[in-house]
């Protein structure tokens, strides 16, 4: 998928959230580093937050970002696994006005390559909420470089072809 440099970029305003119970965030490596990527990338570091493992806390702030219109993506980082306490496809999946269910597929390929069969284990999602796009990865940091690096990057990027999310945001919200 090849990025055309005679297209032009267009930053896109990203907020960061990282679902833990364990971490504060002086000590989020994963979300640190998806904030990271993002500004180096070029685009916009809208907010970034963290929260813990629970549906109406992640709700809550995602709702805050979507309603607000501010937001053109927003990237989730933990909470996506199967133990009672992940919580964040429960808490985001409801919020979506549609499903990007090609997401889930090819963050499942891309991992594979990183660690086998263990991405069995993982239930990142994405979808669209009121115009905003929401990607839900894994806490992990290799997660997290291989979502956005080899995924959501890509996508974000107004010079991948031959198609793109950011030729899709002005009309997300038509009827």
């Amino acid at each position: 998928m090849p990025i055309d440099e005679a297209r032009t970029f267009v930053p896109v305003r990203i907020a960061v959230l990282t679902v833990s119970d364990s971490r504060t965030l002086a000590e989020d490596t994963s979300g640190e580093i998806l904030a990271q990527r993002i500004v180096d990338a070029g685009h916009e570091l809208g907010d970034r937050r963290l929260v813990r493992d629970d549906v109406d806390e992640i709700r809550s702030v995602l709702g805050e970002w979507i309603d607000d219109g501010e937001m053109d993506a927003v990237v989730t980082t933990g909470g996506t696994g199967l133990t009672g306490r992940d919580v964040t496809p429960e808490a985001a999946l409801p919020l979506f006005d549609k499903v990007i269910e090609g997401f889930s597929v090819m963050f499942h390929m891309v991992s594979f390559d990183s660690v086998g069969m263990s991405t069995l284990q993982s239930r990142a999602c994405a979808g669209v909420a009121k115009g905003t796009f929401i990607f839900c990865l894994p806490g992990s940091n290799g997660a997290v470089k291989d979502g956005w690096d080899k995924v959501i990057s890509l996508q974000l990027d107004a010079r991948h072809r031959p198609c793109n999310l950011v030729e899709l945001m002005p009309r997300l919200l038509e009827k």
